[in-house]
């Protein structure tokens, strides 16, 4: 057996720098910025209005001594000319400054009568004025590559004139289901069958990173029938191939077998992580190949632990390991053994509003109930002598994540 950090270290040497693609903003939600954004324009264009209000020159406002309205100044339509002495400008938020103001004052302080405005006190210079550049300057890197694309970000690419974005491709992942003893759901299963539910919980975990996700279904344990299937899959031009079950050492185990057979070089298939010791990690070609636990909750585990990360650097994300933190433990957590635990856990608020995680004791890697509870898994080292309450453990998050 190998570590789980020789493990990811052995993964990540075999995945290339992603590829670039240009896509329009409208398509770029959570795709991982390719190249860093900067900005063609300043931003605002021009010294613009924080408010509704008026123009003025500051040294000219004196308490009740009126100014002349000269005009008007909106948004997409300036006041056209210098602003004279004695003068102010009605002016809306966002609207460009009249040359010869250098303030503003809201229109709650100011006084109407005809054409003529008077106010309550003199402003200070600058005052209510967006300056010109003040949220960007021409040039100025915005975003750094490697984020994964949110909302606020596509709102600030188009600020920044952007109308579409370089991100990283995403490669096209397949995953296939294998064992004598599986029927999909919905089927009435027989005495010695049980219910598929593995490609039901990993393909929503991948599908984020994924341009598209292939299910190959699910496949008995037959060397013949599993050899067309992954040949198919192969010939299909997939970057990852996934597959869960069939990958211990009993008779009948033959994914291993036919996956040498079918040119995959394998690189490790046993961890020192619980729960999901037997996994397989190989590379054909291109192609990643991952084995994973046939056992639900194992399957579901080393996806997060390994190939989440994976994935997560493929696409070119910049921390391929998020969501991983602190928090301090609300029970205690037993000694560990000579494997990493990675043990389900639920995070809640203590009475003062900070976040903690109590470990879940149940820790049969056959109790899928208890991982679809927890929020998080809790990262006990090999050969923990167990952890105290208000004792700091990493976390990786569960729930929510893409």
């Amino acid at each position: 057996m190998i570590s789980v950090d020789e493990a990811l270290a052995r993964i990540f040497a075999q995945i290339k720098p992603p590829a670039a693609e240009t896509v329009p903003l409208l398509r770029a939600h959570r795709r991982v910025l390719a190249q860093p954004l900067t900005a063609s324009h300043n931003q605002p264009p021009f010294d613009a209005s924080a408010m509704d209000g008026y123009a003025v020159r500051a040294a000219e406002v004196l308490p009740g001594r009126p100014l002349k309205l000269a005009g008007t100044s909106q948004a997409g339509a300036r006041f056209v000319g210098m602003m004279e002495k004695g003068q102010c400008v009605r002016i809306f938020t966002g609207a460009p400054l009249p040359i010869g103001a250098d303030a503003v004052i809201m229109q709650e302080e100011a006084t109407a009568t005809g054409n003529q405005i008077s106010f309550a006190k003199a402003p200070r210079p600058g005052q209510s004025i967006r300056r010109q550049g003040h949220d960007f300057q021409r040039g100025q890197e915005l975003l750094p590559a490697g984020v994964a694309l949110t909302p606020a970000m596509l709102n600030l690419a188009a600020s920044a004139n952007r109308p579409e974005l370089p991100v990283t491709r995403r490669p096209r992942i397949a995953v296939l289901a294998t064992g004598d003893e599986l029927v999909p759901p919905g089927t009435l299963p027989g005495p010695d069958q049980i219910v598929a539910s593995n490609s039901f919980g990993l393909i929503p975990l991948l599908s984020p990173y994924a341009e598209r996700v292939i299910d190959l279904g699910i496949v008995a344990d037959d060397r013949p029938a599993l050899e067309k299937v992954l040949l198919d899959a192969f010939d299909q031009g997939i970057d990852v191939l996934v597959t869960t079950g069939g990958a211990s050492v009993g008779d009948r185990d033959y994914v291993r077998e036919v996956l040498v057979d079918l040119g995959v070089s394998l690189d490790f298939w046993k961890l020192a992580m619980r729960p999901g010791k037997p996994l397989m990690f190989g590379t054909r070609g291109k192609t990643l190949v991952f084995g994973l636990p046939g056992n639900p909750v194992s399957a579901m585990v080393t996806a997060t632990v390994l190939l989440r990360p994976a994935l997560r650097q493929m696409t070119g994300h910049s921390d391929p390991f998020w969501p991983q933190f602190g928090v301090a433990l609300a029970a205690p957590l037993p000694a560990n053994g000579p494997r990493r635990h990675f043990v389900r856990g639920t995070l809640s608020r203590n009475e003062i509003g900070f976040l903690q995680v109590t470990p879940i004791a149940e820790t049969d890697s056959a109790h899928s109930s208890s991982l679809a509870l927890a929020d998080t898994l809790i990262i006990q080292t090999e050969n923990d002598s167990g952890q105290n309450v208000g004792d700091i453990v990493d976390l990786i998050l569960l729930s929510g994540v893409s």
